[in-house]
């Protein structure tokens, strides 16, 4: 059995979960979310002991996966909808810069024109200071997904260290050229 799948989920922090069908619904303070489980999971809500169980219906490889996956997406559901998540990227270069306005992130990396990133809906962005990038919200993999698309715009390169980088990124530095000869 899934050692991840088999552990039951904890429902805490004034979070609800709900089955309706196939869907698995979760609210709680800070939002709420939704996740359709596979036919092949079956999913057990026990309101006493407050906790959520994961069963599989074969012992195939598909169901092995589905089965840990289920689990560890409806547990990120519970995190996000009490506590939230959150990423932090920093901006390293001179004149290289972020701010919000309004529904966009703007930022001034080093091309000749500024690049502008529409938010997504649920996720909130802030830019306490110029070269420090917050993105906050309920959805763990939306605020992954939206961390890794700002990065990608002008990731870290390895001989100056400019570029955008997720807070505390080491990242492995070059030496430049030398000259040859004498």
């Amino acid at each position: 059995m899934s050692r991840i799948g088999r552990k039951p989920v904890a429902i805490s922090g004034g979070a609800k979960v709900k089955m309706d069908g196939s869907i698995v619904r979760v609210d709680g303070p800070k939002g709420k979310l939704s996740f359709d489980v596979p036919d092949s999971i079956s999913v057990a809500i026990d309101a006493g002991s407050k906790e959520v169980n994961f069963t599989r219906a074969t012992n195939q490889k598909e169901h092995r996966a589905l089965h840990g996956l289920c689990r560890a997406l409806v547990a990120n559901m519970v995190q996000g909808v009490t506590q939230g998540f959150s990423k932090r990227l920093e901006i390293q270069g001179v004149g290289y810069q972020a701010k919000v306005e309004g529904k966009d992130l703007k930022l001034q990396i080093g091309f000749c024109h500024p690049v502008i990133l529409p938010i997504p809906e649920g996720l909130k962005v802030e830019t306490a200071a110029p070269t420090k990038i917050s993105v906050e919200g309920v959805d763990k993999q939306l605020v992954g997904q939206f961390a890794a698309n700002v990065r990608r715009i002008r990731p870290p390169e390895p001989y100056n260290g400019k570029g955008i980088r997720y807070e505390g990124e080491q990242v492995r530095r070059k030496v430049g050229k030398s000259i040859a000869g004498a």
